[in-house]
């Protein structure tokens, strides 16, 4: 199996070697271990370490059975820069490897492995749903959409280029929320094929600020996401 490169990994401590929960294997709360935000720089470099590689093997299967001619190496790192705000992204690498990167401060929120697991595994989600490449593609409709509409309004070429921007804008942030629920469903899929308890990484929402219903906004509201989680949960096979 590939090594996960966790960039960030050696600053932040040496790591000893831990066995991870197999796949599938549920890890009871009562085994998930002090809080992160409670940890060591090295004890947190040892947890992210072993959530990454679950959550790396679970996501890769997810990956294969889903997709096809799909990157499903993924890589999980920490960002190196120590002063980033606090957030969790999924990119692709300039040969289109699927990146999973967290910073810091998003580790420091995070209060036990479930909810690490679950907002590796979300993710995670965003790539096998195509989530990045279905954003790109409703940028350039956008885009094509309003730079016609002012062209055939007689604007000028730089209104053309703000009208071309702005239904960029528009066009990314169209489905953003839809692409947030999904990665929540099958996040949830793959938290738990982790060996992690989606219920248990879920109340990390909890927590968080909620987006509400805004106009273009990109996140759905904390209520829905909590209330898919656990349809995914009822609705699912063995996960309930």
């Amino acid at each position: 199996m590939r090594r996960l490169l966790l960039l960030l990994l050696f600053a932040l401590g040496g790591c000893e070697v831990y066995t991870p929960p197999f796949p599938g294997e549920q890890v009871r709360s009562g085994e998930s271990g002090k809080n992160l935000g409670d940890m060591t720089p090295h004890e947190m470099g040892t947890a992210f370490a072993t959530v990454a590689h679950a959550v790396d093997l679970a996501a890769e299967q997810e990956c294969r059975a889903r997709t096809k001619g799909v990157n499903c190496d993924f890589l999980i790192q920490i960002d190196r820069n120590p002063d980033a705000p606090a957030n969790a992204y999924q990119s692709l690498s300039r040969s289109g490897r699927p990146v999973i990167t967290f910073t810091r401060a998003m580790l420091a929120d995070l209060e036990n492995r479930d909810e690490l697991a679950f907002v590796m595994s979300h993710e995670a989600a965003h790539h096998i749903r195509g989530h990045l490449r279905r954003q790109h593609e409703n940028a350039v409709s956008g885009a094509i959409i309003f730079a016609g509409l002012a062209t055939a309004a007689g604007a000028s070429a730089g209104e053309i280029a703000e009208a071309q921007d702005l239904g960029a804008l528009v066009g990314a942030r169209s489905y953003s929320k839809e692409f947030e629920l999904e990665a929540d469903e099958l996040g949830t899929i793959i938290t738990h094929q982790s060996g992690y308890s989606p219920s248990i990484g879920v109340l990390f929402f909890n927590r968080l600020p909620d987006p509400g219903d805004r106009f273009l906004g990109t996140h759905p509201s904390n209520h829905d996401r909590v209330k898919v989680v656990h349809r995914t949960i009822a609705l699912t096979p063995g996960l309930n």
